[in-house]
């Protein structure tokens, strides 16, 4: 059996207030490197500049949001991983969880999981197990380029095919260990979002140029998190959706400094594993 959300449902917290890293313009356009480049070129272009903002507790309205509408949903979900670190455990054993729990939310034909990320700072900055650090800007992994494109570098043969119907870049983001206390996961409703608040970077890996989004500041932007998040609870976040029919197509998401953690917070230890999900042509 699943866990119940419920379980967890708490904590006297409604609203927190914490400062967010938005991108300050939108020209020349910015690049970002997935992976160390020389030492005379910096890490990350572009000017950010920190803005407050009220982050609202999800867990009140869990029976209210929808991928389809806010663009992220939280979920029990049990696994039976016993190393996360481990790749080929993760690929073995969650991969297959995840396709399953992806085909039971959205009703989609076919899933193909295609990377995953670990996220620690503590092993990041040792430089071990692949990890990376918490993400401190307010992104989102794909663009209206970039996500077709993902669609033809994983699947050249079929790619054109299942294009002409619609299709959706999720991510599934979840706690190692739990609780997490320290930079949590905040959540950009995305009918708070516009078009014209997004800015396409460039994400630069050794052998391929990527496209991801940054976002400008607007006092409409709503955001949202889950406190406390356990180790058998899962966020589906959406990063893209083909159909432009006013349903949720990207929704900005960054860690954050909450301010009710403890001083004493364990470092965050997160997983999030990247997929593409393909629906029947009669269910568009």
């Amino acid at each position: 059996m699943e866990a119940s959300i419920q379980e967890h449902e708490d904590l006297g917290i409604n609203i927190v207030s914490s400062r967010l890293n938005y991108l300050a313009a939108s020209w020349p356009k910015p690049v970002n490197f997935a992976y160390d480049p020389p030492a005379d070129v910096p890490r990350r272009s572009g000017k950010y500049v920190e803005r407050s903002v009220l982050i609202h507790n999800g867990r009140g309205m869990l029976d209210e949001l929808s991928l389809d509408t806010n663009g992220f949903v939280l979920t029990p979900h049990e696994t039976a991983v016993k190393d996360f670190y481990d790749p080929d455990e993760v690929k073995a054993v969650y991969y297959p969880e995840v396709e399953r729990l992806l085909k039971r939310v959205t009703g989609a034909e076919r899933v193909l999981i295609f990377d995953h990320i670990v996220r620690n700072p503590v092993l990041a900055e040792r430089g071990e197990k692949g990890a990376r650090p918490p993400a401190k800007m307010v992104h989102n992994d794909y663009s209206l380029e970039s996500a077709p494109r993902r669609v033809r570098d994983q699947l050249p043969g079929e790619a054109e095919r299942l294009l002409r119907n619609r299709f959706a870049e999720i991510n599934v983001w979840r706690a190692i260990r739990g609780p997490i206390e320290s930079s949590p996961l905040a959540l950009c409703d995305a009918r708070s979002l516009d078009m014209e608040d997004s800015v396409p970077i460039d994400l630069v890996y050794r052998d391929r140029v990527g496209e991801i989004l940054g976002f400008l500041y607007s006092p409409q932007h709503r955001w949202y998190y889950f406190p406390h998040m356990q180790a058998n609870e899962a966020i589906l976040l959406k990063c893209y959706d083909s159909k432009d029919d006013g349903r949720a197509r990207f929704t900005a998401h960054t860690s954050f400094e909450d301010p009710n953690s403890p001083p004493n917070a364990a470092p965050r230890e997160s997983i999030e594993v990247r997929a593409l999900v393909f629906w029947a042509p009669e269910t568009v």
